[in-house]
């Protein structure tokens, strides 16, 4: 099982200098890799993303007076073989699955949101780093999933 993590873009701008001491420790564990040991990549951080959500990190990013870190860590992940990208088709697959009337119907999140629960369901591990309450609200009680979802990195188990 790959050691993945799902962090929100709401999350992604606490990567901005100067950081608090959880998230340089956030920082240095995704950033942590020895690319001689290939037999054992799943031991090192992975991000799961979408598209939507890189072009929201992208975004971000740009809004930023420090400038944000998550545009180098991506990179760094992406040349590591450490992203994992959830396609669209992903996506589509598993809202027409699992998306029935009556959850769609207790979903309190918002609509661009209700894209990326799919991609935390479908990551390894099931840990997200967000601040938002309602999508916490809906990935800790969507029917059939068990989902860790935090606040700060220091309430999450990531490195483990």
């Amino acid at each position: 099982m790959k050691k993945d993590l799902f962090i929100d873009n709401n999350i992604a701008s606490k990567f901005c200098n100067p950081q608090d001491k959880e998230y340089i420790k956030l920082t240095k564990w995704l950033l942590h890799f020895d690319p001689s040991d290939k037999s054992d990549k799943d031991n090192y951080a992975h991000l799961v993303v979408s598209q939507k959500l890189l072009i929201e990190y992208l975004r971000s990013s740009q809004n930023t007076n420090n400038g944000s870190a998550i545009p180098l860590i991506i990179d760094l992940l992406i040349r590591d073989g450490r992203l994992i990208k959830i396609t669209n088709q992903q996506i589509k697959d598993f809202k027409s699955r699992y998306y029935t009337k009556r959850v769609e119907n207790s979903l309190t999140c918002n609509n661009e949101d209700r894209d990326l629960l799919p991609v935390v369901f479908l990551s390894d591990r099931k840990f997200a780093l967000t601040y938002d309450k309602k999508f916490k609200f809906d990935l800790e009680n969507f029917p059939g999933f068990n989902v860790r979802v935090e606040k700060r990195p220091e309430e999450l188990p990531y490195d483990k």
